[in-house]
């Protein structure tokens, strides 16, 4: 499987879920099962890639701000998320996170930012495909930290500055 195909597949299951991420999730299931166990891991190596990519303080600082905070768990749920939104949000959100603003749509805190069960769709697929865990990936593992400089989430005037665009979309309206 190539880059291409699977953004088609993360791309088709989003449209047919209507933005919903659970049944975004669950729809990626279902299309998983229609690959064989090889492609499903391959796929699962694509998304486990970019998972890694955006584990970033400058990503994790856009995740805060979006969510009105966001914890380790949260941020690897928005990291899940964020793949799940396509090839353009997420290239554009790991490339400048800021520029999140324009290239998100409508964004609920209450259901958009946790794709959790995006996560586990390689994993579930694989699984019932085969009757067996999937193996390692044999890709290199995420970094303890995230890459680059820490950003001090509880400094407010920080992350104005850092994320003006952001924080004018989805924070001064309160």
């Amino acid at each position: 499987m190539d880059e291409t195909e699977f953004w088609e597949i993360v791309d088709s299951t989003r449209e047919a879920a209507e933005g919903d991420p659970e049944e975004h999730a669950d729809l990626l299931v279902e299309r998983l099962l229609q690959l064989d166990p090889d492609s499903v891991l391959d796929f699962a190596r694509h998304f486990e890639s970019r998972y890694s990519r955006a584990y970033t303080w400058e990503l994790w600082g856009a995740a805060w701000v979006l969510l009105d905070g966001a914890s380790d768990d949260a941020f690897d749920y928005f990291r899940c998320w964020l793949i799940g939104q396509g090839r353009e949000v997420f290239e554009g959100g790991v490339h400048e996170p800021d520029r999140l603003a324009e290239l998100l749509g409508e964004f609920d805190e209450e259901i958009d930012g946790d794709g959790e069960d995006l996560g586990y769709a390689a994993d579930e697929a694989y699984e019932q495909l085969t009757g067996v865990v999937a193996p390692d990936l044999g890709i290199p593992q995420q970094a303890a930290e995230p890459e680059g400089t820490p950003v001090d989430f509880e400094d407010e005037s920080l992350l104005v500055d850092r994320y003006p665009r952001l924080w004018r979309r989805f924070r001064e309206v309160e």
